[in-house]
């Protein structure tokens, strides 16, 4: 009997993590999808308001006030997109005035001047610039490929862009279609506790998307600020483009510093390079790194800990570990997805050890 139970025990468990690495396998094979359905949940949950107000107010039919709110959207989404095609055309009218023979030159320059304030050998600093050039490397041969990849990317682009549309708008046609068909899946006598806990997660990630909102406003007006105060060009495009980059957790801020480096630089593309556009861009770089410490001082506590309610170690290796499994969407649905699964845990494994442990807080 008690090698019977025994036996059972171990077939029990080695299914249980047959289940699980499956579910983990399929997740990971099916991630695009999974994506597109996250991103459509978020799109109906901000949009849920809206609709409600038009049902309610105007006396929309369902049908109706999910097409408005989607269209709404879309209006918001093609403004944003008209803001930056000034930007592309100015940036683009100073880099075909780039020199590039010229500009490397500068930059020769400028790394002789350097090695000579640390004491480097100079000669030898030219040399091997000179020999690994990143100037002469661009050619022609380059273009083919980046066509090819940014069509692929624009593809892949439009696919998931219409998927979101048309999965958001069933959602928001029939905000308990993502309840029901979780319910599917729940016990009869937990669906109470399930709805619940749906309840809390709308709670939870609605006050996470609108501290995300703050966040994104207060580095807006830093950025803003500094550019203006630099006197460069279409300041408020730049900006609003940095801040929005700073939704990807971690990597965002590197690529925004390295954007807002490289606008400044080819807004003043025509003037003195060691007078004019690396100081400007230094003292851009300064202003961005004040707005990054702001950020990360007030706004990300403020948001972890009034909205998801995570240790601030607990969401990096979180964002860490979708970052590497989803890429640049993990990174960004980490946080909304993790905060998710939290409640969920709380609500069914109230009484494990390790659940009580990480959501103490929820």
């Amino acid at each position: 009997m008690e090698s019977n139970t025994i036996s059972k025990g171990i077939l029990n468990a080695v299914y249980k993590v047959f289940l699980i690495c499956l579910l983990i396998f399929l997740l990971y094979d099916l991630k695009e999808i999974i994506i597109y359905i996250s991103i459509a949940a978020v799109l109906a949950l901000l949009g849920r308001p809206i609709a409600l107000f038009l049902q309610n107010k105007f006396k929309f039919s369902a049908l109706w006030s999910a097409t408005t709110t989607l269209l709404f959207f879309l209006l918001i989404i093609i403004g944003i997109i008209s803001l930056f095609i000034p930007l592309i055309f100015q940036q683009a009218n100073s880099l075909s005035l780039l020199n590039v023979d010229e500009l490397e030159a500068k930059f020769i320059i400028l790394t002789n001047q350097l090695s000579e304030f640390v004491g480097w050998d100079k000669n030898n600093l030219s040399s091997i610039i000179s020999s690994n050039s990143f100037f002469s490397s661009i050619g022609l041969s380059s273009i083919p490929n980046f066509l090819n990849s940014f069509i692929g990317v624009l593809g892949n682009f439009t696919i998931g862009f219409f998927s979101v549309l048309f999965a958001g708008f069933f959602f928001l046609k029939d905000s308990k279609l993502l309840e029901r068909t979780a319910l599917i899946f729940v016990k009869q006598n937990q669906e109470k506790q399930f709805i619940n806990a749906l309840e809390k997660i709308k709670d939870l990630l609605s006050r996470y998307f609108v501290g995300l909102v703050f966040q994104i406003t207060i580095l807006l007006i830093i950025y803003t600020v500094v550019l203006l105060i630099i006197e460069v060009p279409n300041a408020f495009i730049i900006a609003f483009l940095c801040a929005l980059l700073n939704l990807i957790p971690y990597l965002g801020p590197i690529i925004g510093a390295f954007l807002i480096s490289v606008l400044t630089m080819t807004s003043f593309i025509d003037s003195s390079f060691t007078e004019v556009i690396l100081p400007n861009t230094i003292y851009v770089l300064i202003g961005f790194s004040l707005g990054q410490l702001v950020d990360n001082i007030f706004s990300q506590p403020f948001i972890f800990s009034k909205s998801v309610k995570s240790h601030p170690l607990e969401i990096f290796i979180v964002i860490m570990i979708a970052g590497s499994l989803f890429g640049i969407i993990g990174l960004i649905t980490a946080i909304p997805a993790y905060t998710s699964i939290k409640v969920m845990l709380k609500t069914f494994y109230a009484n494990n050890k390790i659940v009580k442990s990480l959501t103490k807080d929820i």
